[in-house]
């Protein structure tokens, strides 16, 4: 298992729109510090669709050696060219990353097969651990259980990321399949706990990672309803993430906390005065903020 509180981490950018590594450094720092088991560089959270190759790989390496011999270090390489994800999966290999978070190809529209075929191309690239990242919301397709157990053929493929909040689908990776299970929305890992989930690929766990890492320890020792109700003081944290698109929110929070992360890169751009007003409602409610 990769660990139960992964975090997506987002990337900072300096003024002049460059990412910002030392900051990059002092976040991951943060994070392993705060209850996250593991990092993943350049995912959705980390606007991995704007970053070039040497920038991707930059942070491979910064993550590497600010917390690598503490956490465990995802590179998300998949893109929805399955050559360039082989040669971008090939390069962060070469630099010692732990595994890889390979989305489903977005706008091409693939079939059921090629999804296989493109997960088999990525992973021939490697033997370290490939999570499947299924996210029908941004990239139209859902990976079918069918194909899911398929995936499972693979055998450096480990584990599902899922971002669908089909619980039949979940049911079908965690009961049916030898893959991990992981929560790829952070208010429904506690229902992907009860199905035999491991844990989430977090996004507030930037800010609450502790409490979610107490979450899942909670329910694995058997104190469910210590657990449920964990989940329900981080309703707050799930409403900060429906304020506008992700990474705007928590991007918006941390500096809202005095992280000094900068702003975006297009297509995503500085959260409106009314969003960061509700954005720091939820941090007020949750009482990581002090009220003004």
């Amino acid at each position: 298992m990769l660990g139960e509180v992964i975090t997506a981490i987002v990337t900072p950018f300096a003024p002049d729109g460059s990412v910002d590594v030392d900051k990059f450094r002092e976040l991951a720092t943060h994070l392993v510090d705060h209850g996250s088991d593991g990092l993943v560089v350049t995912g959705t959270t980390g606007e991995s669709p704007t970053l070039s190759d040497d920038e991707k790989l930059e942070l491979y390496a910064a993550a590497l050696d600010a917390v690598g011999d503490r956490a465990t270090i995802i590179a998300g390489t998949g893109t929805y060219d399955t050559r360039h994800s082989v040669h971008l999966t090939e390069r962060a290999h070469e630099l010692g990353v732990d595994a890889f978070l390979v989305v489903t190809p977005y706008y091409s529209k693939p079939p059921q097969r090629a999804i296989v075929r493109h997960f088999q191309e990525i992973a021939a690239a490697t033997d370290k651990p490939i999570v499947v990242y299924n996210i029908p919301a941004r990239v139209v397709i859902d990976i079918e259980p069918a194909t899911i157990a398929e995936l499972a053929e693979i055998d450096n493929v480990a584990a599902v990321k899922q971002a669908h909040d089909d619980l039949d689908e979940a049911r079908f990776i965690a009961q049916e399949t030898r893959l991990d299970l992981y929560s790829g929305d952070d208010n429904i890992t506690l229902d992907f706990l009860e199905l035999g989930g491991v844990g989430v690929i977090s996004v507030i766990g930037h800010i609450w990672g502790g409490q979610m890492k107490q979450m899942i320890r909670r329910y694995q020792d058997g104190d469910v309803e210590a657990a449920r109700a964990l989940n329900a003081e981080l309703r707050p944290a799930f409403d900060l993430l429906r304020v506008t698109t992700n990474p705007i929110a928590i991007k918006t929070a941390l500096n809202l906390l005095g992280h000094d992360l900068g702003g975006f890169r297009l297509p995503m751009v500085d959260a409106s005065d009314e969003e960061s007003a509700q954005i720091r409602a939820c941090l007020e409610r949750s009482g990581v903020l002090e009220r003004v």
